[in-house]
């Protein structure tokens, strides 16, 4: 099984991630999502890191690259999915100052 996919619905970008992100799943998926938002007309990203169980540094790195590219173009950043422990890192990282968490991932389509 994959460890993420993406799904597009209109202007919004979907990148579903389950158990780790890490650093080559970073690179992996900063490639291709990069791809996708180069490709334009989108206007909101969303990660859904439902069943996520593992995040460092470059899964960090790797949304406040893409906040920062969809922040350039225009474009809104949102979180959902997120469980306790990954709730801690992006708590403590920071994130959530430039990253907005949702309960449902289909509230910002």
């Amino acid at each position: 099984m994959d460890r993420f996919s993406l799904e597009r619905n209109g202007s919004t970008l979907i990148l579903h991630i389950s158990e780790e992100l890490d650093h080559h799943m970073a690179d992996q998926v900063s490639r291709t999502v990069d791809t996708q938002i180069e490709k334009g007309m989108i206007q909101n990203l969303i990660f859904d890191f439902t069943g996520m169980t593992f995040m460092d540094s470059s899964g960090i790195g790797m949304v406040m690259g893409r906040y920062r590219k969809m922040n350039f173009l225009g474009g809104h950043t949102y979180v959902t999915g997120i469980g306790q422990e990954i709730d801690r890192i992006f708590m403590m990282s920071g994130l959530y100052r430039i990253v907005s968490k949702y309960e449902g991932r289909m509230e910002k389509q």
